[in-house]
């Protein structure tokens, strides 16, 4: 049996696909993974066979620079990056804005270049991320049948009366007026309808027997997999969910780090484990208040600086450890708090290592997520902008001092371990899609 795996070159987007498919290699089955050149290396380190096959302009090796993207979207980045300083509303917005540039990139060029892959390929089984809209154009048009897994909040795919955009919750710590929630509605109303008509051309010079969809965002495949727990997710959007399977968390593989062992070997202090992933560590400002934060706590704290220069952080204790890149799951496994921006691999890694949260979201479904996290009772939010010193110390000392955060943190941890997500999916591929709820 052979797994294709289709990617955007993205590192985030990559490791939880990957971590998937280890399920069918270590059952001895073939995987090829079909995504772009600066995750190849990604690719090799799990042992899977590479296809080359680019979704988009931009890339992600692991820490994303604006100047290391071509002509275009380096301004795209720098521009999302400056929406972030002003809040919520503009940082959606301005990612509202760019969705079709950002999501549709080359439709039926790349659809085709998908589907002459998979005939070359031969796959048994294939897994698509569900962002990765041109290959999935390439998938409903051809009838071919997959796995759609949507490794963001699942409102990624809207339900019910949602519009793509518009966050379905945000924590309580946000304010923002009627004005502009209405504002956004409209614009992200705007913004599909868009898009779909230009899904829905594409669709058509592809295959003009498959009908057209009123909602090209609410477009899926046949099985629908949700890399995140399903406990954190609310029951009547569930129950509006087509045929899906919630994985929990893919939590990754990494390789052994003799600094990082060592470390933690040093001293028997809790652990705050610091990092807001590879697009938002470029808010050096926001990890610079985190860390003033922690400073007088009784912990000792790991920092993922990525593109943040260190500088830029003040002085740091020389008990930290402080690196442009750090092995996240390790460290989950023996930190006591994350503070984390809410991308989903973040979420769903400490999740699974049973670590209570802050959160500090900043665009898309991190508002999701970061409000989901508040109602489970899982930690706390705050808004990155707004957030002072105090503030930020003041909530990290709650969480910290909060058995009731502490235990059902643990308790999660302990059911998304007994069921690894990998297994979960696997599992669920290999079932008649109509066997899932």
């Amino acid at each position: 049996m052979t797994l294709l795996v289709i990617s955007p070159d993205y590192a985030s987007h990559l490791y939880p696909l990957a971590t998937i498919a280890t399920a069918f290699s270590e059952a001895g089955e073939d995987v090829v993974v079909a995504t772009g050149p600066a995750t190849a290396g990604i690719v090799d380190a799990f042992g899977f066979r590479r296809v080359p096959l680019q979704l988009g302009r931009g890339s992600n090796p692991g820490v994303i620079k604006a100047e290391d993207q071509p002509v275009g979207e380096d301004d795209a980045l720098r521009g999302f990056f400056a929406a972030t300083r002003e809040g919520m509303i503009p940082t959606l917005a301005f990612q509202a804005a760019a969705r079709s540039s950002d999501l549709l990139w080359e439709p039926v060029e790349t659809a085709q270049t998908v589907l002459r892959l998979i005939d070359a390929v031969q796959p048994d089984q294939i897994i698509v991320d569900h962002l990765a809209f041109s290959a999935r154009l390439a998938l409903i048009a051809g009838g071919i049948a997959h796995g759609d897994v949507v490794l963001g909040h699942p409102s990624a795919l809207p339900v019910g009366e949602e519009v793509y955009g518009y966050p379905p919750a945000w924590p309580a710590a946000f304010s923002p007026s009627i004005t502009e929630l209405e504002e956004l509605y409209a614009l992200c109303g705007t913004v599909r309808d868009r898009f779909t008509t230009q899904w829905n051309s594409a669709l058509s010079e592809l295959n003009h027997n498959v009908t057209e969809t009123d909602d090209a965002f609410a477009a899926h495949g046949d099985l629908l997999m949700l890399n995140y727990p399903g406990q954190l997710h609310d029951d009547a959007r569930t129950a509006l969910l087509p045929t899906h399977a919630f994985l929990g968390s893919a939590v990754r593989r990494e390789p052994v780090d003799p600094e990082v062992l060592n470390w933690l070997a040093e001293s028997r202090e809790p652990i705050v484990y610091v990092s807001f992933g590879s697009f938002l560590s470029i808010r050096a400002d926001v990890l610079a208040r985190v860390a003033a934060a922690l400073k007088p706590l009784d912990v000792r704290v790991a920092i993922a600086t990525g593109s943040a220069p260190h500088a830029e952080l003040g002085e740091l204790p020389e008990t930290w450890l402080v690196r442009e890149f750090l092995p996240q799951v390790l460290l989950l496994d023996h930190a006591v708090l994350v503070v984390t921006h809410g991308g989903n691999n973040s979420v769903t890694e400490a999740a699974t290592a049973g670590v209570p949260m802050l959160v500090l979201p900043f665009s898309t479904d991190q508002f999701a997520g970061a409000a989901a996290i508040e109602a489970s009772g899982l930690g706390e939010a705050l808004p990155p902008n707004e957030a002072t010193v105090a503030e930020l110390h003041a909530a990290a000392e709650r969480i910290l001092g909060s058995t009731e955060i502490s235990h059902r943190a643990a308790s999660l941890g302990r059911e998304l371990r007994a069921t690894p997500g990998k297994d979960v999916a696997r599992s669920a591929l290999l079932l008649p899609f109509s066997h899932l709820n």
